[in-house]
């Protein structure tokens, strides 16, 4: 059985939320499961920031509420926290939400590319 499932890459911010209503709407497409994730750099306490919080504790609502659980992993390296994650749930695709960086180049995506196995397909949403 193939990569199939799919990760919904988050931020600590309510408008996340079009990212996992995207990716529950891709999941018709790949018939599998849907996973999403927030990495949280290790020097970081997001729980003080309530601002913060309380957006993650609306995105897990709005997950849960699709079939999916948030999860919350501490990590320096983002990017390659991400691509282990998608190669032990095997993900088939990636949503990400559009970081124009100079030149409107998405500079996370541009990071997390070479990591990922061959075969993972990457929708970045406006």
């Amino acid at each position: 059985m193939g990569a199939n499932n799919i990760l919904v890459c988050v931020t600590q911010q309510k408008t996340c939320e079009r990212l996992i209503k995207r990716a529950t709407e891709l999941r018709e497409d790949y018939g599998g499961n849907l996973f999403v994730i927030h990495v949280v750099k290790n020097n970081l306490n997001f729980l003080d920031n309530v601002k913060e919080g309380e957006a993650l504790e609306y995105l897990f609502g709005i997950s849960k509420s699709v079939g999916a659980n948030l999860t919350v992993l501490k990590s320096d390296e983002i990017a390659s926290t991400i691509a282990e994650y998608a190669r032990e749930n095997r993900i088939g695709c990636i949503v990400i939400g559009q970081s124009p960086g100079v030149g409107g180049e998405n500079s996370f995506l541009n990071e997390l590319k070479p990591l990922l196995n061959k075969g993972i397909e990457i929708k970045s949403i406006p």
